[in-house]
C-alpha cells in the first residue's frame, strides 16, 4: 500500500516517512461496498481499520430499539483499535455507509513492527492512549446527560 494514503490518519501523524512506509508494507486494501458488514459486535477482532475512501458506520444494536449509529467515520479515521490492545469481543458493529476503501492492519503485524522500533511502538501507543481517553470522556459525558434526563435515582 502507498503510505501516502495512511498520512491523513492522526494515529500514525508522529510516524517518520520510513516507519510510516513499514506500516503502508503490512496494511492491506480491502473495497467495501454499502451496508457491507466489516464486522459484527462480539465477533473476534485482530484487525484495525483506516477509512481511506467513503464512510463506514459505528453502531449497536439495542434491544427493542434497533440500530443506534454512534459515529460516522470518513476518510483517514480508525475504528476497531481496541483490537490491538485486547482480546475482548467486538464492542459494535461496523458497517460500511457508502461504497468505500479500507486499510485494514492486523494486530499480529503491528505489534512485529512496534517490536522492532520502539519509538515507532510509543508514537503510536500514545496516540492509542489519547484516542481511548477521549473517547471515555464522551461517553462519560452522554452518560451524564442521560442520567440527566432520567431523573434522580430512587432505591
Amino acid at each position: 500500500m502507498e503510505p501516502s494514503l495512511l498520512r491523513g490518519c492522526p494515529l500514525f501523524e508522529g510516524l517518520s516517512l520510513d516507519q510510516l512506509a513499514k506500516v503502508a508494507a503490512v496494511a492491506r486494501r480491502r473495497e467495501v461496498g454499502a451496508r457491507e458488514p466489516v464486522f459484527r459486535e462480539g465477533s473476534r477482532g485482530d484487525e484495525m481499520y483506516v477509512v481511506l475512501e467513503g464512510r463506514v458506520r459505528i453502531s449497536k444494536e439495542l434491544p427493542g430499539g434497533g440500530e443506534e449509529a454512534l459515529s460516522v467515520l470518513g476518510p483517514g479515521s480508525y475504528f476497531g483499535e481496541m483490537a490491538m490492545i485486547d482480546d475482548a469481543p467486538r464492542s459494535a458493529d461496523a458497517v460500511a455507509h457508502t461504497d468505500g476503501a479500507l486499510a485494514v492492519i492486523r494486530r499480529e503485524d503491528l505489534d512485529r513492527l512496534m517490536f522492532l522500533d520502539k519509538d515507532m511502538a510509543y508514537a503510536v501507543l500514545w496516540t492509542l492512549v489519547r484516542t481511548l481517553s477521549g473517547r471515555l470522556r464522551e461517553t462519560t459525558e452522554k452518560l451524564r446527560s442521560f442520567f440527566a434526563l432520567a431523573g434522580p435515582f430512587r432505591p
